[in-house]
């Protein structure tokens, strides 16, 4: 009988229950060579979710079929170079956009605005899934406006065109950073009252939203509840708790 060349971790059973990299075990004093390779695709994917380009239109025509009215938009930064090296230039929508938007009904209660951020494959796989939870779980009094899909955008990308749109409250599906267990993390950030300025201090976050991280309609009923409760409260950030899973707990 061969001797296993690996030395097992004793942690080894926690592995079942998680994609991190725990329990990795070694081969002499170096890692194993499929856990090495495993490694070095991880690496690749998150790469290639930086990126790659969004399909904005592809997105759009989706978005359409569903019966959400889409437009889209571009941040200041003109390329993906530019944006990885100017954050700042993500945070501004480029003269174009500012026109567009300038001419575009708005006063809606929330406004949902998709970004691709640092991963798109995080917006093409999982936006419009997501949406369409919130559709299906939000009130039936609040109004909608068009849905906004950004390119190289940063997450105050928002500010703008919810100022623009004169909406209440916006909020921002964008693809997070990627990890290596998790290279198509959608994250939603909330804010009352968007105007260029806000500050990240005024902002809800829900992250890791895809199926193996936060289902979509269990971030669903979060956003849903924190965007009542900010439109309810005006405000949103800080002075905002998340307590949408006590608020769902039966009476004592």
């Amino acid at each position: 009988m061969t001797e296993d060349p690996i030395t097992r971790d004793p942690w080894d059973g926690l592995r079942r229950h998680t994609a991190a990299r725990v329990a990795l075990g070694r081969a002499g004093v170096s890692l194993p060579t499929g856990e090495l390779l495993r490694f070095g695709v991880a690496h690749a994917q998150a790469r290639d979710a930086v990126h790659l380009p969004l399909d904005a239109d592809a997105l759009c025509a989706t978005l359409q079929q569903a019966g959400w009215p889409a437009l889209q938009v571009h941040s200041a930064a003109p390329d993906r170079a530019t944006y990885l090296l100017r954050p700042d230039l993500g945070r501004r929508l480029d003269e174009a956009s500012m026109a567009r938007l300038a001419d575009q009904p708005g006063g809606f209660d929330v406004q949902l605005v998709v970004g691709d951020g640092l991963s798109s494959l995080a917006v093409s796989r999982h936006a419009a899934p997501l949406i369409a939870e919130v559709r299906a779980q939000a009130p039936p009094a609040w109004t909608f406006g068009p849905v906004v899909v950004a390119r190289q955008a940063r997450v105050a990308l928002g500010d703008p065109v919810g100022e623009l749109l004169k909406a209440r409250l916006v909020v921002m599906l964008i693809g997070e950073r990627p990890g290596l267990s998790s290279p198509d993390s959608l994250g939603a950030y909330l804010t009352w009252a968007p105007r260029r300025g806000r500050s990240d201090a005024e902002r809800n976050c829900i992250s890791n939203v895809r199926p193996e991280g936060m289902p979509y309609a269990q971030a669903a009923r979060k956003l849903v509840w924190l965007a009542g409760e900010s439109l309810r409260l005006q405000l949103s950030g800080v002075g905002l708790k998340d307590r949408s899973d006590v608020a769902e707990l039966p009476p004592a």
